[in-house]
């Protein structure tokens, strides 16, 4: 794609190309520049929207998700129309109703330690939004071997936070976290809920750094993180510095390859409730555990077999009526209490435990298509 602006293009980023630190040699260095999002949800809707407003010449979108019904109060990206579609088929269609000159480039897979550094290559800055945390290390990992700088943005409830991480010698992600949390003890926009507008403001900050990237405008967040409280409207700015130990980007680093992020991180082994409902109705024996609270049980069930509230259930193991050798699925309300209990019953000896994906919220969605 030539860098050239077009008359139409001219016409489309005129206001932009008005900006002083920007004007055409600007816009035409946005029309040069790759990048590439990670995850189409509520992060990369505002941001791969502002992007392409703004005259990215190349967006890559990494998903292999489907629209959900519950997606569509924060993903703005998606509507009633793309339901059970491919999140990537359905940003296609409104990113290039937005702007027709963008290329839009689509991975639909799961990013993952074997296909990482290939997609990642070639992108001149990568923009995290994804929702868990064996993405974000590999993000990350990937981002520091390959030199690119990533805009990482995460939100939680009524809270999100922006920075700049693995650029002009600052912090990675390690440097912060250098190990993530114990499985199931962060939840999830699932189980925690989000104010729908929050994603957009963390977004469309995330857009604003990779512009300013881009153009080597500004003072970019670089050992600075941003935190919004939406409640009371507060924003701060956190310095931290780069960890010289860290074992990253350190001054003796001493992880040079991608590791396994799934292991590293705890992720319990799950199924998804299509696949229990496809188990359920087959002859395959297995063993159903609910460990929700006992009202939460008494007033909507899947059927489970036996039902210990996660709280208690490293007092009642001897209780378990499951065979150490039998398939255990266990179930919750969204996936973050049976993702717990998953990891107990492993080191309790019975390593064919998985959580159910999504929980309880999963399987009503699923039986009300």
């Amino acid at each position: 794609m030539s860098a050239t602006l077009n008359q139409s293009e001219h016409l489309r980023y005129a206001r932009q190309i008005a900006l002083e630190k920007v004007g055409i040699a600007g816009q035409e260095k946005l029309k040069a520049a790759s990048v590439l999002v990670v995850g189409v949800g509520g992060l990369g809707s505002p941001l791969s929207m502002y992007l392409a407003a703004a005259g990215i010449g190349n967006l890559g979108l990494v998903d292999f998700d489907v629209v959900k019904k519950s997606n569509l109060h924060r993903q703005i990206l998606h509507t009633d129309e793309f339901l059970e579609a491919s999140k990537l088929d359905s940003a296609l269609a409104t990113l290039k109703a937005r702007n027709p000159h963008v290329r839009v480039t689509l991975h639909n897979v799961r990013l993952l330690r074997e296909n990482a550094m290939e997609i990642l290559q070639g992108y001149d800055i990568v923009a995290d939004c994804s929702d868990n945390f064996a993405t974000r290390y590999l993000v990350n990992d990937a981002c520091v071997l390959l030199g690119i700088p990533n805009v990482y943005g995460n939100v939680y409830q009524f809270e999100g936070q922006v920075t700049v991480l693995c650029h002009s010698n600052g912090p990675c992600y390690r440097c912060l976290h250098p190990n993530p949390p114990p499985a199931g003890l962060v939840p999830t926009c699932a189980e925690s809920g989000v104010l729908g507008v929050l994603p957009g403001l963390i977004g469309i900050l995330q857009a604003n750094e990779v512009l300013k990237l881009l153009l080597n405008i500004g003072r970019p967040l670089v050992g600075r993180m941003t935190l919004i409280n939406g409640l009371d409207s507060e924003w701060k700015n956190l310095t931290f510095p780069k960890d010289d130990g860290c074992h990253l980007c350190g001054k003796s680093p001493t992880i040079k390859t991608l590791v396994d992020y799934e292991d590293f991180c705890g992720t319990a082994p799950h199924i998804s409730a299509a696949e229990l409902n496809t188990l359920k109705k087959s002859c395959t024996p297995f063993f159903l555990l609910d460990v929700r609270r006992v009202d939460e049980a008494a007033a909507v069930s899947i059927g489970a077999n036996q039902q210990i509230p996660v709280e208690s259930l490293p007092d009642r193991l001897s209780e378990i009526k499951a065979n150490h050798d039998e398939r255990i699925v266990v179930h919750c309300q969204t996936g973050l209490r049976s993702r717990r209990a998953v990891q107990i019953l492993h080191n309790a000896g019975y390593p064919h435990a998985v959580s159910l994906d999504g929980g309880m919220l999963a399987w009503m969605e699923l039986q009300a298509m």
